[in-house]
């Protein structure tokens, strides 16, 4: 992306959004060239100095700062009604800022300043972002999607040229952040007569309000909409009209335009650039409004003379719009009511195999279940269609929301026809939610492909009471295990490599390996820092290592025959029970005994169901021990320097996936640690998201081995127990 600048604190208008086509063929006959771009007047004041204060934006330049809303009646409304609304948002949410962002192409800094005015009037932030003026549309789409991302923003203004507004441009912005109300979906609202969820475009307020203070009511009069086209006429016609009055439309070019301006009441022209309409062809007491924003560099920006009144008054309902934008994204950070819609059962009799019943029932999409949740768009990742992994934002956004009830389904021996743990817990949330209609969720453990290939078969539950789809849930779902399996072999290989270069190499070769000199300068890890300090070594230094820090710095000394870890793959491989390494004449003889294990039996796997944070997961996986040295002390996975490379590799593993039951409810699949060697639960992250969820009042499942909670509860209640 090329910019021209960032500026910051500042802000840019557009009042009146003209396409390519829209300026005119030719001039009526008669009409006058003026160098005014902005005015508000009766007919009547190109003969007469009385000129109606509510008509008029002439203000003249007698006039300062300070009395800038007692001369503006409207703008001084508009600006009061909005300073109090961010009032009452602050006190409160203390930490919110409503955003402007302003988005430009090219140098024109005409308006800016009418902007940063007004905003500063408001106490509302600005932000402008000036492009090039010849970027290109992919460059204006890629700079809107960040925009689009950044939760900061609660309002973006396109000031770009008529031919940068294409409709991929207007539809890329957020309909919520287009507060100028020039998308498709936010015309299309206020056409069907429906801006609870958009915006009406600033500018059409501002004339909408100048009409509304004519000294005579214009309701059921005829107002003559002249030149321009698109979203800004359209907004225009349809408001007008719902105003009671008439609309007409016109062009410049025509010749029927004379006859329309005498019969009109009110004349507003658009894209009108240096033409007027003559003052003999209006009636005396018709109203013209001339839309055009523009404005000199050197104008007296403190005097709302009549070329900057409109401009001043469009940008100030533009800022309310970013106020009622963020008043709209902050109703939509509360915790939301469920409209879960449930997926019908058709029972069969006889009852068909799992796979069957799985294969009949259509899941609904993932998104559109995560709404009937409360899912924010954001927070949802998408695998496909029918599972989605969900973001821990959602924690934070829910802190103050209270926790459901907490059901354990734990100790059961499953009857002959398979009703086990997973399939009570299935059937549990399913009578819950889609027949007694109170928010409950199914937190599971991911199924490992050893199971599944093998004599148990897979955990989706079973019969009418399952996790669709079945394939999905059982075989890969979002590759958490796969991540699992890629982050333990990572330490299974770092040991094995740490272990052949201290064997074949001096002290000074091995810190120059770890420590190299990068454009002459050497210096140390965060990682590094760490494992001096645990040598009680308190330098930074790398140059100040005496050879005997050094010696401790860079071997570990691991002792073979003490290595506790082994490498993993996630199938009954028996054969790969004890290996021996090394055997490559590469290795240079350094042979030892190993083995696999199965993928979730790691620890890896075991720390990913406990852990409540990325933070929390990345410092756990640091403290791993992974073997002894000869001289008896602990050996950790930060030792070897690849907790930060195994925290990356599980960083999309450490959020829970989304899926759901035959009856449309709602599941969280995440982790799975081997009973018989670790917890045996589902995650801490997915019981907690879950209890979130559901609210005071709801209930949430959980398959365990053990009557314990891993979210803190010591001991589980009798009735809780199943």
């Amino acid at each position: 992306m090329k910019f021209a600048t960032i500026r910051s604190a500042c802000v840019s208008i557009r009042a009146c959004t003209s396409r390519p086509g829209s300026r005119f063929g030719g001039i009526a006959q008669g009409c006058l060239p003026t160098n005014s771009r902005l005015t508000l007047r009766t007919a009547s004041t190109a003969h007469s100095s009385g000129i109606s204060p509510t008509l008029t934006a002439n203000f003249g330049k007698q006039h300062k700062e300070d009395d800038w809303s007692k001369r503006n009646r409207s703008m001084g409304e508009v600006v009061q009604n909005t300073k109090e609304a961010i009032a009452t948002l602050q006190r409160r949410n203390p930490e919110i800022q409503p955003l402007l962002v302003i988005l430009q192409a090219g140098e024109d800094d005409s308006m800016l300043e009418v902007n940063k005015k007004t905003a500063g009037k408001i106490g509302l932030n600005v932000s402008h972002i000036c492009l090039v003026k010849n970027c290109s549309e992919d460059e204006i789409v890629e700079e809107l999607l960040k925009l689009n991302d950044d939760p900061r923003v609660h309002g973006v203004f396109l000031h770009l040229p008529p031919t940068s507004l294409t409709s991929r441009v207007l539809n890329t912005l957020k309909p919520e952040k287009d507060v100028d109300g020039i998308s498709d979906l936010n015309i299309g609202r206020l056409v069907r007569g429906d801006v609870s969820k958009g915006f009406i475009p600033p500018i059409a307020s501002a004339v909408l309000d100048l009409l509304g203070k004519h000294d005579a009511a214009l309701k059921g009069k005829s107002v003559l909409l002249v030149g321009g086209h698109g979203p800004l006429r359209m907004a225009l016609q349809c408001l007008i009209e719902r105003s009671g009055m008439t609309v007409q439309t016109n062009h410049w070019s025509s010749k029927s335009l004379k006859t329309q301006v005498m019969q009109a009441d009110a004349v507003v022209m658009l894209s009108a650039g240096n033409v007027d309409i003559p003052p003999s062809w209006a009636r005396p007491e018709a109203v013209i409004i001339h839309c055009e924003p523009a404005l000199e560099p050197d104008d007296d920006i403190i005097d709302l003379s009549s070329r900057s009144g409109l401009g001043y008054l469009t940008a100030a309902y533009r800022a309310q719009n970013v106020v009622h934008s963020c008043s709209r994204w902050i109703q939509e950070q509360q915790y939301r009511p469920w409209r879960l819609h449930n997926l019908k059962l058709q029972p069969l009799n006889p009852v068909p195999n799992d796979i069957e019943i799985s294969r009949a029932q259509t899941p609904k999409p993932v998104d559109r279940l995560a709404e009937e949740i409360g899912l924010l768009p954001e927070e949802l990742e998408a695998y496909g269609r029918n599972k989605a992994k969900v973001r821990l934002s959602l924690l934070d956004r829910l802190h103050s929301q209270p926790d459901g009830k907490y059901v354990l389904v734990a100790g059961i021996t499953p009857t002959p026809l398979g009703e086990g743990k997973s399939t009570v817990t299935i059937g549990l949330v399913q009578a819950l939610s889609a027949h007694l209609k109170l928010n409950s969720f199914a937190c599971l453990r991911q199924p490992s492909q050893g199971p599944t290939f093998g004599v148990k078969g897979g955990a989706a539950g079973g019969g009418y009471a399952q996790v669709i789809p079945m394939e999905e849930f059982n075989l890969h779902l979002t590759g958490d295990i796969h991540a699992i399996t890629a982050a333990n072999n990572l330490v299974a290989a770092a040991i094995d490599a740490r272990m052949l270069h201290e064997a074949t190499q001096s002290d000074k070769a091995l810190f120059n390996r770890l420590v190299p000199s990068v454009n002459g300068v050497r210096k140390f890890s965060p990682i590094q820092i760490s494992r001096l300090q645990r040598l009680g070594i308190s330098k930074t230094d790398p140059a100040s290592l005496t050879p005997q820090e050094v010696s401790s710095f860079v071997r570990l000394d691991l002792d073979p025959s003490k290595i506790t870890w082994h490498r993993v793959v996630d199938t009954n491989d028996r054969f790969l029970r004890k290996i021996t390494v090394g055997q490559a004449s590469t290795e240079k003889g350094q042979i030892r005994e190993t083995g696999f294990d199965i993928a979730v039996a790691s620890e890896i796997m075991a720390i990913l169901a406990l852990a409540d944070s990325l933070m929390d997961m990345k410092n756990r996986l640091a403290r791993m021990v992974v073997g002894t040295s000869r001289s008896g002390e602990p050996i950790t996975a930060e030792d070897l320097g690849v907790s930060g490379a195994l925290a990356v590799l599980m960083k999309d593993a450490i959020k829970p996936t989304l899926m759901q039951t035959l009856e449309g409810t709602p599941v969280f699949v995440h982790a799975g640690p081997f009973a018989n060697i670790a917890h045996g639960n589902s995650s801490v992250l997915a019981d907690k998201l879950a209890l979130k969820l559901v609210g005071r009042d709801g209930y949430v499942g959980k398959r365990t081995h053990k009557a314990t909670s891993p979210v803190g509860m010591t001991t589980v209640p009798d009735e809780l127990c199943f």
